[in-house]
Parts: C-alpha cells; sequence; structure tokens
C-alpha cells in the first residue's frame, strides 16, 4: 500500500455538509450543520461544525451538498475524505462566487 493511498475503514463516522469554501487546492472547508439541546435550559439551539475534507480530484464546489467519511490525519487539520457529491450547487450560486471571487 502506498503511502497516499487513503483507506476508509466500513464503520468510519459518515456526514452530510455543504461546501463553504474551496479555494485550497485538493481541501474543502465543508459546514455540518445541526440543532442541539441546552442541558438545563432545553432550548434548541442551531450548531455548525466545520470539517477540512480532502477531495482528491477536486470534484466539489461552494454550495455542493456533499458526503465525508472521517479517516486517517492527512494533515494537521485534515481527517476527513469526500466520499460522494450527494447535490450539485444551484447555478446562479455557482455563478455569483465565480463573478465576486470568493
Amino acid at each position: 500500500m502506498s503511502k497516499a493511498e487513503i483507506t476508509i475503514p466500513a464503520r468510519s463516522p459518515r456526514r452530510i455538509g455543504v461546501v463553504e469554501s474551496d479555494a485550497r487546492d485538493k481541501t474543502r472547508k465543508v459546514v455540518v450543520a445541526f440543532v442541539a439541546r441546552h442541558p438545563k435550559y432545553g432550548k434548541f439551539t442551531k450548531r455548525r461544525t466545520v470539517l477540512h475534507v480532502h477531495d482528491e480530484k477536486n470534484e466539489s464546489h461552494v454550495g455542493d451538498r456533499v458526503e465525508v467519511a472521517e479517516c486517517r490525519p492527512i494533515s494537521r487539520t485534515k481527517s476527513w475524505v469526500l466520499l460522494r457529491v450527494v447535490e450539485k450547487a444551484p447555478v446562479k450560486l455557482l455563478a455569483l462566487t465565480e463573478e465576486t471571487g470568493r
């Protein structure tokens, strides 16, 4: 097995989130949003987790819904890998990000 090969265990955690940034090569920032209940007061609040995800083929872009899985650490911040693009971003969002450069 080569050093570059990334294996994903069958029981590794998987999440679905939205790509927030695709500025870096082979790396995506994916936001996983969820609702958490306050332990004392019981109020539900929106929370989010930002994951740095390895995207070997640069196939995802800003606004795409993607499925990611946990794997071995690839770098200091990356220990998740892109499995598939669940849903592409609307065309309007893609045009807006290309226009502004963000």
